[in-house]
C-alpha cells in the first residue's frame, strides 16, 4: 500500500501526461522508482576527470570511454573500441587519443534503427576556478545535480541509456533497434570522429534509420525543446610578431610599433557599436528570411528578462525576443576570445611582448561558405594592417572550421519526438535553432543523408562550461522518460515515412 502510494505521488509531482499509456506508465513507475540509482550512476561518471583539453588528463578519458563501454556492455550491447590513432601537441610531442564506441543493442529488421551519439569528455574545472562545490564531486542543492559533465553531456548520455536499461528491467521488449557512437574527444574538436563516420558508412550506419543528439538546451528554464539547426563556426588565430625576444618598455616604449597595438587595432576594426560585422561581404550569402521561418520565431515563447538572468548580463543588443533569436541562430557573429602571449597575472609587468595572438570567431549560417570567409577576412584584415604602415609581421591563420546545419521539421523523427515530448512534459516543445555550433550533427546528414535531430533535455540554466554546471533532477529523470517514450513513438512511424525521411543539407 505504502509502495503503490509512492508511486502515485512520484506519478503526479513529474506531471505525467494523462494520454500515457499503460505501457508508458509502467516504464515511467520504473524509472521514477529507481531514480536515485541512476543519480548515483551520474554521480560516479561525474567523478571521473574526462577532460580532454588537459593533455596529462587523456587517461582519465580513456578510463571514462571504456566504463561508458561497461555500462553498455552490461545492457547486453555489443561493444567495439575503435582505435583513432595519436594526435601532436603543440610541444610537438605524440598522444594517443581514447577510443571511439561503437556499440549496437538489437539487429531487427523489421524495427527501425536509432543510432544515438553522446561524448563523455569534459571541459576543464577546478573548484578555485569559482565552484562552489567540488566540480567532480556531484551534488544535488535545491533539486539541481551540480558538477562537471551534468548536463554537457554525461548526464544525457546516461539518460538514453537509463532508458533501454528500463526496458530491459521490466522484461519488455525494446521496440526499435538502438545504436551508439560515443567519444571523448568532443570538447577538444572532436579528432579522427569525421573519418570514421565516412568510413564507417556503408557498415556501421548503413541500417541506421534516424540519428538523435542530446547535447545542447532548452531555450527555457521551464519549457522542452526541439533543436532543428544550429550556426557554423570559422576560429581565426591573428598573429602580430615584433621581434625574437620581449622588450623593457621602458627602454622601447614609445620609439618602435609594439605588437599588441597593431593587434588591439585589428581586433577593434571587426565588429561594431550594435555587433554588427564591418567585414565586407560576409552578411552576402546568408539565407533571406522566409515567411514561414518568421512565424516559427513568433511562436516561440521566450522570456528575455528570464535570459538575461541566466547570463548574468543587464543589457542584450537588441529588444524584441524576434530580433534577439535571428541573431542567435540566424545571422552570423563575431566574438573575440582573448590574446596569447600578453601579460595576464595579477600585478603590473612593464614588458612589450614580441608576439602576441588575438583569437576570435565567426558563427556562420547557412547559406555562408567557409572558404569564402576565410578568404573575406584575411583580406580584410592584411588591409586594415597595411594601413597602418607598421613594420611588424601579420599571419592570419584558421585552426578549425564547421558548417552549420539545419533539418527538416516536418520529419517523420521529429514528428515523434513532438508526441514523446507532449506525453511527457504534457506540453509542445519549442521549435528553436542552436547558436553554438554541433559539428557532428551536420557531419552526420551530410555524410549520412539520414534523419538527424537535436533533441535537449537540459534547461537553459544549466550553465554548461561554466562553474555552475548542472542538470536538474527533473531534467534528468524526465529526459529518461522522454528517450523512452521515443523508442514507442519511433516504432509507431509507417515504414514507408521510415524509408522516405530526409532532411534538409546545408552547404
Amino acid at each position: 500500500m505504502i509502495l503503490a502510494l509512492s508511486v502515485i505521488m512520484l506519478l503526479f509531482e513529474a506531471g505525467v501526461s494523462s494520454s500515457s499509456s499503460g505501457l508508458e506508465n509502467q516504464i515511467f513507475q520504473y524509472i521514477d522508482l529507481h531514480q536515485n540509482e541512476f543519480i548515483q550512476t551520474l554521480k560516479e561518471w561525474v567523478a571521473v576527470e574526462s577532460d580532454s583539453i588537459q593533455p596529462g588528463l587523456r587517461q582519465e578519458v580513456t578510463r571514462m570511454v571504456e566504463l561508458t563501454a561497461d555500462r553498455l556492455r552490461a545492457l547486453g550491447a555489443t561493444v567495439e573500441l575503435v582505435k583513432l590513432g595519436s594526435h601532436k601537441l603543440s610541444d610537438g610531442q605524440s598522444l594517443l587519443l581514447p577510443p571511439l564506441i561503437l556499440a549496437e543493442l538489437g539487429k531487427d529488421p523489421q524495427k527501425p534503427t536509432v543510432c544515438f551519439y553522446g561524448h563523455v569528455d569534459v571541459q576543464p574545472a577546478k573548484k578555485e576556478d569559482g565552484w562552489k562545490t567540488d566540480p567532480y564531486t556531484l551534488t544535488e542543492i535545491d533539486g539541481n545535480l551540480y558538477g562537471r559533465g551534468a548536463t554537457d553531456n554525461k548526464g544525457p548520455v546516461l539518460a538514453w541509456i537509463n532508458a533501454a536499461e528500463s526496458f530491459r528491467a521490466l522484461k519488455l521488449d525494446i521496440p526499435v533497434n538502438l545504436k551508439f557512437i560515443i567519444e571523448g574527444m568532443e570538447e577538444a574538436g572532436s579528432l579522427g570522429l569525421e573519418e570514421i563516420i565516412k568510413k564507417e558508412n556503408q557498415r556501421f550506419f548503413s541500417d541506421v534509420d534516424f540519428f538523435v543528439i542530446s547535447d545542447n538546451l532548452w531555450l527555457s528554464n521551464r519549457k522542452p525543446a526541439l533543436t532543428y539547426g544550429s550556426r557554423g563556426n570559422i576560429c581565426f588565430s591573428v598573429e602580430v610578431r615584433c621581434g625574437e625576444r620581449d622588450l623593457h618598455s621602458g627602454s622601447f616604449g614609445g620609439i618602435i610599433h609594439e605588437p599588441m597595438t597593431d593587434l588591439i587595432a585589428l581586433l577593434d576594426s571587426l565588429v561594431d557599436t550594435s555587433g554588427r560585422i564591418l567585414i565586407p561581404g560576409v552578411y552576402d550569402d546568408v539565407a533571406s528570411l522566409t515567411e514561414e521561418e518568421k512565424k516559427l520565431y513568433e511562436a516561440i515563447e521566450f522570456d528575455i528578462e528570464e535570459y538575461k538572468n541566466n547570463s548574468g548580463v543587464k543589457k542584450f543588443l537588441y529588444d524584441t525576443k524576434e530580433e534577439i533569436l535571428m541573431h542567435l541562430w540566424r545571422y552570423p557573429s563575431l566574438s573575440i576570445h582573448g590574446i596569447e602571449g600578453a601579460f595576464h597575472e595579477p600585478g603590473i609587468k612593464t614588458v612589450i611582448p614580441a608576439k602576441v595572438i588575438g583569437k576570435f570567431s565567426i558563427r556562420q549560417v547557412p547559406h555562408m561558405d567557409i572558404s569564402i570567409g576565410e578568404h573575406q577576412v584575411i583580406k580584410y584584415l592584411e588591409d586594415v594592417f597595411s594601413k597602418r604602415n607598421s613594420p611588424n609581421k601579420l599571419k592570419v591563420s584558421v585552426p578549425t572550421s564547421a558548417m552549420p546545419w539545419v533539418a527538416n521539421i516536418n520529419d517523420p523523427l521529429y514528428t515523434a519526438a513532438r508526441k514523446a515530448i507532449k506525453t511527457v512534459f504534457g506540453q509542445d516543445p519549442e521549435m528553436i535553432r542552436d547558436g553554438a555550433t554541433i559539428p557532428i550533427a551536420q557531419m552526420f546528414q551530410n555524410i549520412t543523408r539520414k534523419s538527424v535531430m537535436m533533441l535537449p533535455v537540459g534547461a537553459a540554466d544549466d550553465a554548461e562550461h561554466s562553474q555552475k554546471e548542472k542538470i536538474s533532477r527533473h531534467n534528468y529523470i524526465q529526459g529518461t522518460k522522454l528517450f523512452a517514450t521515443l523508442f514507442l513513438e519511433i516504432a509507431k512511424l509507417p515504414g514507408k515515412l521510415q524509408e522516405k525521411s530526409n532532411t534538409t543539407t546545408t552547404n
